[in-house]
């Protein structure tokens, strides 16, 4: 089915996804893994190299731009080309070396923004009316997520573009919060793409800062400048229900 057949959510029921138990499957593709690896890799890389210089000999190293984190990204890109994917606990133990770091949300942030971006929307979208440019980037948002991680990941609850999920991968892996930047940078990029104009994503509820879900909230600049509330896309008579958990578990692989 293409994108423009992506129907609006007909309720505001939370699709919640309960990720503590990891799976020892192969689910992740390795592009997530590659992604955050560059991130910290960019991150690492003084603000000026002269031609000449040789960085083992003239600044401290960095993880970033260490031997170990060059091999990894080349095993990685390899995995990338052969379809091998992660597990959990390889993606794991990347969110906890980047967890270390002063820098991590920016890390997280922007390697959500990468992994986001290889879905391109077409230059028609953004045409087409508000609520339509919504539920595209929410189909796309769905299978691209659903692709990368091989599972089900979170739920839409009412609004535009309002993700909620309860004990996600990205909790588990960091229980301080920091990962769940990444998902904020995946809104923003997906909006962008879709929208044709900037987004802003606000991360409104987390479970690390005691809020029994997580939340993300994506809005279309256009609205905000405008002043204008984006419309709403669920029943109104409909009320959120905690119960609903989807089982990510039961998702299959792509």
């Amino acid at each position: 089915m293409g994108e423009i057949g992506v129907p609006a959510p007909t309720s505001s029921v939370s699709e919640l996804t309960d990720s503590k138990n990891s799976s020892p499957r192969r689910r992740v593709q390795a592009i997530v893994g590659l992604r955050l690896l560059e991130v910290i890799r960019d991150q690492d890389l003084p603000g000026e190299i002269l031609e000449a210089e040789d960085l083992a000999q003239t600044m401290p190293r960095r993880l970033g731009l260490s031997e170990v984190v060059e091999r990894q990204m080349r095993t990685y890109r390899e995995d990338v080309r052969k379809r091998v994917r992660l597990t959990d606990a390889e993606i794991k133990d990347l969110f906890r070396l980047v967890i270390r770091r002063p820098d991590s949300e920016e890390v997280f942030f922007g390697a959500g923004l990468l992994i986001a971006s290889g879905d391109r929307g077409g230059s028609w979208s953004r045409v087409v009316p508000t609520r339509l440019r919504y539920a595209l980037a929410r189909g796309r948002f769905q299978r691209r997520l659903k692709r990368l991680f091989g599972r089900r990941i979170g739920g839409f609850a009412r609004g535009p573009f309002t993700v909620e999920g309860r004990g996600l991968l990205f909790i588990d892996c960091d229980p301080g919060g920091d990962a769940c930047h990444l998902m904020s940078g995946f809104c923003k990029e997906i909006l962008e793409q879709t929208g044709g104009y900037g987004a802003e994503v606000r991360h409104s509820l987390c479970q690390a800062r005691g809020d029994d879900r997580c939340r993300w909230e994506g809005t279309f600049l256009t609205d905000v400048i405008k002043g204008s509330e984006a419309p709403s896309i669920s029943d109104s008579g409909a009320a959120e229900d905690d119960s609903v958990l989807a089982d990510a578990h039961g998702t299959a692989a792509e």
